[in-house]
């Protein structure tokens, strides 16, 4: 019997809407219950009304993200904004107030089982990581693979953690039942890079190992390199460092995208990168000149030609990745 069955949820256990009119109200400090813990984050169990998550325009109809909020705390994560919903900031909130969505497990077996169930992709991950470190407790990732799985539902799981490796016997029952794509986020391998833009997450070679223990492990296992980031990792030099760090580990293809700056990240990555990189802020002023999302066209294709050429000498090709950052998570 799961957790769940032993200890039932009991009325007090509040939804995500009542988070969102808690704080508010009165701010962070009138979350109901919060569990503070030694990583300096705070964890607000909640109960979510469903589960899947319909996408449009992408590649796949169906999102899943069991928990909102996530302690690797990528700076430049597209994922920031969505914590606005909850009334709280893309900056700090974002890293150090989890929700845990109790329940998710459960709603999302109700709703694979009902007969309109269509079977379509689901991709999970797209809005927090669903390995990050509070999923060794909860388990709601696992539990939910575990219906996918049941249900023959074929997923894609965007990833930094390399807990992905626990769940290797769910995963490799989910590919015999249907299919199943891991993919593991590295934008770059570079050590000084990773420590002042992603504080919370593993090392990149560690994810890359998990990369090889998946494939080894019958698993289709690729690399997200996502998100470039002008002026720190978009060089040839940095690139073919990764992307050798990549063919080296196993994975037969990587995806890659150019960092997209949407209202909340925005705020919060330029005020980081003007304290870790300040000589690349007059940089980044003009290429997302007058509050512009992306890039320009001509300086994404010249990044893109770098990574086809790099990957070509590598014997990599280039995946249809999941873009996350077009779709948005579920209440």
């Amino acid at each position: 019997m799961d957790q769940l069955g032993l200890f039932p949820l009991v009325w007090h256990t509040p939804t995500t809407r009542g988070i969102a009119d808690a704080v508010r109200t009165g701010g962070i400090g009138a979350l109901p219950n919060p569990d503070r813990r030694a990583d300096h984050a705070m964890y607000q169990e909640v109960l979510c009304r469903s589960a899947l998550n319909r996408a449009k325009g992408m590649p796949f109809k169906w999102t899943l993200n069991p928990y909102r909020g996530c302690t690797h705390a990528c700076h430049y994560c597209f994922a920031r904004r969505y914590h606005a919903q909850f009334e709280m900031g893309a900056g700090d909130d974002f890293a150090s107030v989890i929700l845990v969505k109790v329940n998710f497990p459960e709603v999302l077996g109700r709703e694979l089982a009902k007969p309109s169930w269509a079977r379509e992709q689901v991709a999970i991950g797209t809005a927090t990581d669903p390995y990050q470190p509070i999923e060794g407790e909860y388990r709601l990732t696992r539990r939910a693979l575990e219906h996918l799985s049941m249900a023959s539902t074929p997923i894609g799981l965007v990833t930094k953690g390399p807990m992905v490796v626990r769940d290797i016997d769910v995963l490799q029952a989910v590919s015999r039942q249907a299919r199943c794509s891991v993919y593991l986020s590295v934008p770059s391998v570079d050590e000084d890079a990773w420590r002042r833009l992603e504080p919370g997450t593993a090392h990149p070679r560690q994810r890359l190992k998990a990369v090889r223990t998946l494939a080894d492990a019958g698993v289709t296992a690729n690399v997200l390199m996502a998100p470039l980031l002008p002026g720190i990792t978009t060089s040839r030099s940095a690139i073919t460092a990764t992307i050798r760090a990549i063919a080296d580990h196993g994975a037969t293809a990587v995806g890659a995208n150019i960092v997209r700056l949407d209202a909340g990240t925005r705020e919060h990555f330029l005020r980081v990168l003007g304290a870790e990189y300040p000589h690349l802020s007059d940089g980044y002023e003009r290429l997302f000149a007058d509050g512009a999302r992306q890039v320009p066209k001509a300086y994404a294709q010249a990044v893109q030609q770098t990574v086809r050429e790099v990957m070509a000498m590598a014997g990599l090709r280039k995946t249809n990745s999941l873009r996350p950052e077009a779709s948005a998570p579920a209440c």
